[in-house]
């Protein structure tokens, strides 16, 4: 009989032999095949770890699903690599001095994915159709006329700085009715297919309008069920690329990937539901803000790499983001007992923590803060929940009591973050409430002078974090990794993926 230790090396070695012979009669050719065909770079396969809950540009609000959507559909501008708008499905556009009238010249050269070209009426029946659905930013549109053939006016009911922002809403083909299931749009890539729970396949608008647009052919954004498996797909050769969390990256043979570190664009919070008894009560909420410690959260979620936040709004949009905030809630268990104390709770209390499964980083996050809310007698309880079933329960019904995710926005102002907070917003899943934010919030809106604007902005982050609305704790560092046959990765200060860029 084999010593312990020798019979150890002696099945790792015969494994170590058996792997191979085993994975050729697997399916490993097949797999070579499918390597081979990708290696002269016209195609790449994307892993992602949500399902869109919508392919409809106005109704799609998922990050992964606007992620995908990108490279899909134009709007009459579109967000640059480096923050600003320029100028899309529009060839030019003049702003009125008191700011309620925008006037878009539409180009004469794009086409959308059915062949059709853009016209000033497919223009103005996408707004109408942002404003019928209930777009963000589209609800101070009084009207949108058609001048000419190629012009295009909107009218404001009132002035919005960040007005242009909302105007990279999808322009899609006028009476067009099956954007849910085979959506049309002007981007550098067409939809090809939808397999749900398996991938999303893009194939190459050969009519896009840009000379240099989709250098590769294919475009798989393959769903995986979670981390583990994204993992798995990756060391395997299945996926080409994806955005992983760190403990993902350790993982990886470092010398088959490049790998892209930048922020995520988005909002990791402690979201509280403010109707639910205790967090109805601003010292209890104060007192969770108080025995979160983020910095602890940071460095062992994500081994250092994250940036702290204070408020919903992201430290990428500079001139907006208070960073004065960031530490307002300090770790200090006497405090946080103390408020427990005034508002009651001197024995703590329980509650549940629901978090999306997937995200491997909420739910490791989550285990952090029930270990540190007991510093203050608070017992959590974690409960996982598939993603659709957490879209269901929580964002959509707000049938919860604390729930952690990461929020990004989908237009690039400082109202994509802020919102949410409105009393009565359709968004509003955390049921905050509060009279003076909504009066400072709407008086930012149409504040054009940038500098009163950022200060009122500046403000309404302070009565967030003040009322303590949610716990803010980071704005994840985002790691994306992609085979080295693979070049041309952009980032955006949005949570995005330009396929396009990539060859």
């Amino acid at each position: 009989m084999l010593k312990k230790k020798y019979k150890k090396k002696f099945i790792e070695k015969t494994v170590a032999l058996l792997v191979p012979i085993l994975f050729l009669f697997s399916g490993c050719s097949s797999t070579s095949q499918n390597t081979a065909s990708k290696s002269n770079n016209k195609e790449i396969i994307y892993g992602i770890q949500t399902e869109p809950n919508s392919l409809n540009p106005y109704k799609a609000s998922t990050a992964d699903g606007r992620k995908i959507l990108f490279n899909v559909f134009e709007g009459l501008v579109k967000v640059d690599k480096d923050g600003s708008f320029k100028n899309a499905v529009s060839e030019s556009h003049t702003v009125s001095d008191d700011g309620t009238t925008y006037s878009f010249k539409i180009r004469k050269n794009v086409k959308f994915h059915n062949g059709k070209k853009v016209t000033a009426e497919d223009v103005k029946y996408s707004l109408d159709t942002a404003i019928s659905n209930k777009v963000k930013g589209f609800d101070i549109v009084k009207n949108v006329n058609v001048k000419d053939e190629n012009v295009v006016e909107i009218n404001l009911k009132r002035a919005d700085a960040n007005f242009i922002a909302y105007l990279t809403t999808a322009i899609v083909p006028k009476d067009y009715n099956n954007q849910a299931k085979k959506p049309v749009g002007t981007g550098p890539y067409k939809f090809k297919s939808f397999t749900p729970q398996e991938s999303l396949v893009l194939e190459k608008n050969n009519d896009y309008w840009q000379s240099n647009g989709a250098k590769l052919q294919k475009v798989t954004f393959k769903l995986e069920s979670d981390t583990n498996a994204l993992l798995l797909d990756l060391q395997s050769g299945s996926i080409d690329a994806a955005s992983v969390d760190n403990s993902t990256v350790s993982q990886l043979d470092k010398s088959q990937f490049n790998i892209y570190e930048e922020h995520s664009n988005a909002v990791q919070q402690l979201n509280l539901n403010n109707k639910f008894k205790p967090f109805d009560n601003v010292k209890v909420r104060q007192a969770v803000s108080y025995a979160v410690d983020k910095k602890e959260i940071i460095k062992t979620v994500n081994s250092g790499k994250g940036t702290a936040v204070g408020t919903p709004i992201i430290p990428g949009l500079k001139k907006y983001y208070d960073d004065s905030l960031t530490y307002k809630y300090k770790k200090d268990v006497s405090k946080a007992k103390s408020l427990l104390k005034e508002a009651g709770y001197e024995n703590g209390f329980s509650f549940t923590i629901t978090v999306p499964s997937n995200y491997k980083v909420h739910v490791d996050t989550a285990q952090v803060i029930v270990s540190q809310l007991k510093n203050i007698g608070i017992n959590a309880a974690i409960k996982q929940v598939d993603w659709p079933t957490w879209l269901s329960n929580v964002y959509t019904n707000k049938n919860y009591e604390a729930t952690i995710v990461s929020f990004d926005s989908s237009v690039l102002a400082p109202n994509g973050f802020l919102g949410r907070y409105v009393t009565g917003a359709s968004n509003n899943f955390l049921n905050y409430s509060n009279e003076k934010f909504d009066s400072v919030y709407q008086k930012a809106t149409i504040e054009l002078d940038e500098k009163n604007r950022v200060k009122l902005y500046k403000d309404a982050q302070k009565i967030l974090a003040e009322d303590a609305a949610s716990v803010y704790i980071q704005d994840i560092s985002d790691i994306t990794v992609m085979k080295k046959q693979y070049s041309g990765f952009t980032s955006y200060p949005m949570y995005v993926f330009d396929a396009a860029a990539i060859k």
